[in-house]
């Protein structure tokens, strides 16, 4: 039993450092665009292999685990969780891959409005994924909860870019491959919150065993 415990740890400390990998690479992305900087992104390319190896070592030992231990309970949501965690994670890394890739068209000319609010974006989503963790580690689900709230914040924030840009474009063409590619880092942005999200969502259940996928997303809706 102990080292069934020990090794629950190490599958937890595994997260750990794969969620702050993927949290630094969506940080070096953005820094690609604020310092603009193209070079920085090959230590978002070289941070993915990292990403992709601990995926790997973390379902392997989840699985493994699981068969040979026949956990139940809180153990056994654990595992199950621990797969689709580093899976969002993963995801998470490939956002930053995607957000470097569309860097090129706004590096080679003038900044429109200097990146709009893509930095406060960013930022909002960074922390979504630290706090998503840190309810993981603390099995914290009022942590959990706030990260659903944050969801709102930045899907406001990529309408009100989308917005902004769209006026850009429209006034003057010579903006439009800026303004596209700045709308889709948006967009990858939005997903990095999507995937901190469902890491919350896996917290709760895993604290309370209750199922809460989609559920804020209907309630959403319901408001608006």
């Amino acid at each position: 039993m102990r080292n069934f415990d020990e090794k629950i740890q190490e599958l937890l400390q595994r997260l750990l450092l794969m969620g702050r990998l993927a949290e630094s690479m969506i940080q070096t992305a953005l820094r690609v665009l604020i310092e603009r900087d193209e070079e920085l992104g090959a230590e978002v390319v070289a941070k993915e292999k990292e990403v992709n190896e601990l995926q790997i070592e973390i379902d392997d030992s989840a699985v493994k685990l699981t068969a040979l231990q026949q956990p139940v309970g809180a153990d056994v949501r654990f595992l199950f969780m621990a797969s689709r965690i580093a899976t969002e994670l993963e995801r998470i890394g490939d956002q930053a891959i995607n957000i470097i890739q569309k860097a090129p068209p706004i590096l080679k000319s003038p900044s429109l409005r200097p990146l709009v609010d893509l930095p406060m974006m960013g930022e909002i989503a960074e922390r979504m994924v630290r706090n998503s963790l840190e309810a993981l580690v603390n099995r914290d689900c009022s942590m959990a909860n706030l990260v659903l709230e944050e969801e709102k914040k930045v899907d406001a924030y990529r309408d009100k870019i989308f917005r902004v840009l769209l006026t850009y474009m429209m006034a003057d063409p010579g903006t439009i491959e800026r303004g596209l590619a700045l709308i889709l880092i948006s967009r990858h942005l939005e997903r990095v919150g999507d995937h901190a999200t469902n890491i919350a969502e896996e917290v709760i259940y895993l604290v309370e065993g209750r199922e809460v996928r989609h559920q804020h997303e209907s309630k959403s809706r319901s408001v608006q």
